[in-house]
């Protein structure tokens, strides 16, 4: 986080140092990378490269750290045989700096086999060149390991990688560092996407919102995001960041990545998402497990290799993204879900956010368990990649919200009871400027007991009155708020007034 590196930790001491080992190629171009990973190679009919990858999804169910877990022998075992096998292994190393924030600005050093070197190419893409500085954090990706493994060392800024080559594992061990840094700086880290949108308000004078977007892989989060809300100057909106995010005790949300995003891509339409679909379509893109014919002809529509498809676009070829990555203060906060019992959007008091962040309801993606997308889950934060108590979370979250007097928001990306309803992007965009606008009508709806729109200018939302497309909507409910009570019980850190205030 200084000019000067953090403070080499015990562990990392034993790798090699990058600059002077004949065993590592370092800091190479991304054409040199590109070349070193030309035979594992499709170019796309747009001239760019696409990989396929043995593992096609993250290992969560292969991945300890040592916050959460005692290490086991075999534990510690793995992490040696990762050190020592850097030594003996040809490696390109990479380093990257995470983050712009003077509070949140880390140099990440990452070592892959040679022949592995599109992972580096990858990972690359998405974050900024270094400028010299010494290494923060550390991970070595060893894909060819006989087990596999992902061990995670906080307090040694380390994370070793093994026997998996999907370039998520890479993007994600570094974030995962990130999120856990701000939270020991007093902010907590966020899996989301931010957003500062400029807006006329009822008065007609311009007003600047900073939006942050949280929600699980594929639920929406890169699209609500990334839209530029069909606005005209003077009012514009503009994408900040993609994926994960700090939020600082000032209000501040320091971005991550400064150069790429890593989206997924299956579906992805020239139609429904005309920016992201131009930059996965131009020759800076890298796909990743993508259907990509012998003569380079693409199919984001295709599954062939997985759902969990993926391309690493450039910021500069979105027309919506800003040249910051920073928001200098959060002012509204958007839970996404895809609960078919939730209404299109519904306003939340600082314990109802508690809640939402602490419920983090979605469904299954193939992003996180391929074997289950598509079931109804609960992910604290919606957020996969939390070290330390999750209840605390929750209790630090509901802190910063009620110091900072946030506006807080649960908005649903899928559909109205059993998809009697579909929720559009047209109407959650709508939904999100006008809530930036400051011009709809909140009601409390006594039987859905939430905060509900009454009037959203552009949108007829009596039409979305959840009850009306849901059978039996109050016993639903009921059966649905009991679930949740029960869930957020198993929290023994989480304060009662949270539990308390279940929805």
């Amino acid at each position: 986080m200084s000019e000067t590196g953090a403070e080499i930790r015990p562990l990392v001491r034993q790798l090699p140092d990058p600059t002077t080992a004949s065993n590592v190629h370092y800091n190479p171009s991304l054409a040199e990378l590109r070349e070193l990973a030309a035979d594992d190679e499709t170019t796309t009919e747009f001239g760019s490269p696409s990989y396929v990858s043995e593992y096609r999804s993250r290992s969560s169910d292969r991945t300890k750290n040592t916050v959460d877990a005692d290490f086991s022998d075999r534990d510690h075992e793995l992490v040696d045989e990762a050190i020592d096998l850097v030594g003996e292994r040809k490696l390109v190393c990479v380093d990257r700096l995470m983050g712009r924030h003077p509070e949140a600005t880390f140099c990440c050093r990452l070592f892959v086999p040679v022949e592995h070197a599109r992972i580096a190419l990858a990972w690359a893409n998405l974050f900024e060149p270094t400028d010299g500085r010494e290494p923060d954090l550390y991970t070595v990706q060893l894909p060819d390991h006989d087990e596999t493994a992902i061990r995670v060392l906080p307090d040694e800024s380390f994370t070793a990688v093994l026997g998996s080559d999907y370039t998520g594992e890479a993007k994600k061990s570094f974030l995962r560092m990130f999120m856990f840094r701000i939270k020991e700086q007093g902010g907590l880290g966020l899996h989301a996407g931010s957003k500062r949108v400029r807006v006329r308000d009822e008065d007609g004078d311009l007003r600047t919102v900073g939006q942050v977007f949280m929600g699980l892989s594929a639920t929406g989060k890169s699209t609500l995001t990334s839209h530029g809300c069909w606005l005209e100057n003077p009012e514009d909106a503009t994408m900040l960041q993609d994926d994960v995010c700090g939020l600082l005790p000032d209000g501040s949300v320091p971005g991550s990545e400064g150069q790429g995003l890593f989206i997924k891509t299956i579906g992805l339409g020239e139609d429904e998402q005309p920016e992201l679909y131009e930059a996965a379509t131009d020759e800076s893109a890298i796909l990743e497990n993508v259907a990509v014919d012998d003569d380079g002809t693409v199919h984001f529509d295709e599954d062939r290799y997985t759902a969990n498809s993926r391309a690493i676009i450039q910021r500069d070829q979105l027309e919506s993204a800003d040249d910051e990555i920073d928001l200098e203060r959060m002012d509204q906060v958007f839970f996404i879900t895809r609960n078919p019992l939730m209404p299109p959007v519904a306003k939340l008091n600082d314990k109802q956010a508690a809640v939402a962040f602490m419920l983090g309801e979605s469904i299954e993606t193939s992003a996180g368990d391929p074997s289950r997308a598509g079931e109804s889950i609960r992910v604290v934060g919606t957020n996969p990649f939390i070290m330390g108590p999750e209840g605390e979370e929750g209790n630090i979250f509901q802190d910063l919200i009620d110091e900072l007097d946030a506006e807080c928001f649960v908005i649903n990306t899928g559909y109205l009871g059993a998809k009697s309803k579909d929720i559009g992007v047209t109407e959650s965009v709508t939904v999100l400027t006008e809530t930036a606008r400051g011009t709809i009508e909140w009601t409390d709806d006594d039987r859905t007991g939430l905060t509900i729109p009454e009037s959203v200018p552009g949108l007829d939302i009596e039409k979305y009155y959840v009850p009306d497309h849901v059978e039996d909507y109050d016993d639903a409910v009921a059966e649905l708020r009991a679930e949740r009570r029960t869930y957020l019980e198993q929290f023994d850190e989480l304060r009662d007034e949270i539990k308390d205030a279940v929805y």
